[in-house]
């Protein structure tokens, strides 16, 4: 009799994980965009990453609409391309009328490369390099968010003698603690990013000082992964606070709070995902409140989703290679591991996974699953509950969209995943996998 383990959740349950067009056909097989993912996985190899294009498309208007539903003021999108960016998914967010935020001089190069008009990109960054700050006032980009004294002193030379004004905004660290991992927390007073609000005054006066720089927003990120909604209320009271200091003090006017990003996603399935429209309206109240209070007009409100619009999307699908029997468990063996997803070594993130050729089978047993990289903590998943799998058998993890392609390397000299993006029916490589010429290129 095959056992189900009593905290394993049939699929049905977790389908919020899974892209918006997933189905189980009749005979248990994983459908995404009208495509067979074990289908895929045989004609493209593994590791593979699909992405399915509704997804991603239905992620952008949810965000949009909300803000344009919930707040009077005008409103602004700006997908946060860290996440993840190529040029199929830089074109994707400019035709879905979002604005882009890069964080390298690379992210900028993929950025115009893909056509995304630079008056909509914004470039962030703790420590940009004097190349970078020259390669974005080159491209015209929209508007650069200052990190620093150093770099806004770096900028004030560089624009000394442009025709016309640079737009920027301010990033603070605004000391607001959040319930997340530490790695992913950015808005307490020792994080990296940021100007301390105590430098707040300094850089007022630098820019008053400059005529080459425009300053058009304030901006504040919390962190990643946030399921509470509370520290985005109290980033948006510090953020006025200071918009009002800089008017009241300095005499500079402001037209934009930027809120930043970081809203939560699941990746299991006693996880559930963020309620966007909710979302939209705290930030959406707190910003027309604390306007109103200080004497401001409605600020356009700027958030920046990142993982929140392409995770869901993704789904990784590996060849599980070899196994091992251990006295109370099983260890598989799979092609990939932390070289195409480095967060759960990273970060001790937890997913999912089911075998894509038998997705609804009853549990038989609790297996770890390991990559192929020759590292101790490569472990995927440390306790999956799948049926009996088998040498050959296709595993497929959800919200592999965010933050897996984006940190993934060549360690051990193993070439990255291809990527396909899937829509009715219908599946193009958008990424070729790497080659072993690849690797070698740039040797000399």
């Amino acid at each position: 009799m095959k056992t189900r383990y009593p905290h394993n959740q049939p699929i049905a349950a977790a389908m919020h994980l899974w892209p918006l067009t997933t189905v189980i056909d009749e005979r248990g097989r994983l459908i995404i965009g009208g495509c067979d993912a074990a289908t895929l996985a045989h004609g493209y190899g593994t590791p593979l990453y699909i992405f399915d294009e509704a997804t991603i498309r239905a992620a952008c208007r949810t965000y949009r609409a909300a803000l344009a539903s919930c707040y009077r003021g005008e409103t602004t999108v700006h997908y946060a391309s860290k996440a993840l960016l190529n040029t199929a998914i830089a074109r994707l967010i400019a035709d879905e009328e979002l604005g882009l935020d890069v964080v390298s001089g690379g992210e900028l190069y993929v950025a115009l490369r893909a056509g995304f008009p630079p008056q909509r990109i914004h470039l962030h960054g703790n420590a940009k390099t004097r190349d970078e700050l020259e390669q974005a006032l080159a491209a015209g980009i929209g508007q650069i968010v200052i990190d620093n004294l150093d770099e806004l002193e770096m900028l004030v030379n560089l624009t000394a003698h442009r025709p016309y004004p640079q737009a920027v905004a301010l990033r603070i660290a605004p000391d607001i603690a959040t319930d997340t991992h530490a790695h992913i927390q950015t808005g307490h007073a020792a994080s990296k990013f940021g100007l301390p609000l105590a430098a707040l005054d300094a850089a007022a006066t630098r820019l008053r000082e400059t005529s080459s720089l425009t300053l058009t927003g304030i901006h504040a990120h919390l962190g990643s992964q946030l399921f509470d909604l509370k520290p985005y209320a109290a980033a948006i009271d510090v953020l006025l606070d200071s918009a009002a200091r800089l008017r009241d003090y300095h005499e500079l006017t402001i037209e934009e709070i930027n809120i930043g990003g970081g809203v939560g996603v699941p990746y299991t399935a006693d996880q559930r995902p963020m309620d966007i429209h909710a979302y939209a309206a705290l930030i959406a109240d707190t910003l027309t409140y604390g306007c109103l209070q200080r004497g401001f007009p409605l600020l356009r409100l700027v958030i920046e989703p990142g993982r929140s619009i392409v995770a869901r999307a993704g789904v990784a699908l590996y060849t599980i290679v070899a196994t091992k029997p251990l006295p109370h468990t099983r260890l598989l063996h799979i092609d990939g591991g932390m070289g195409d997803n480095i967060r759960p070594a990273l970060y001790d993130a937890h997913y999912t996974v089911v075998l894509a050729e038998r997705v609804d089978a009853a549990v038989e047993e609790v297996v770890g699953i390991t990559g192929r990289y020759c590292e101790s903590g490569d472990v995927l998943i440390r306790a999956a509950h799948l049926p009996r799998a088998r040498v050959g058998d296709i595993l497929a993890v959800p919200v592999a969209g965010a933050y897996t392609l984006s940190m993934a390397g060549t360690y051990n000299l193993v070439p990255r995943p291809a990527v396909v993006m899937v829509k009715d029916g219908a599946a193009r490589l958008i990424q070729r996998r790497e080659t072993y010429d690849d690797l070698v290129a740039r040797d000399v």
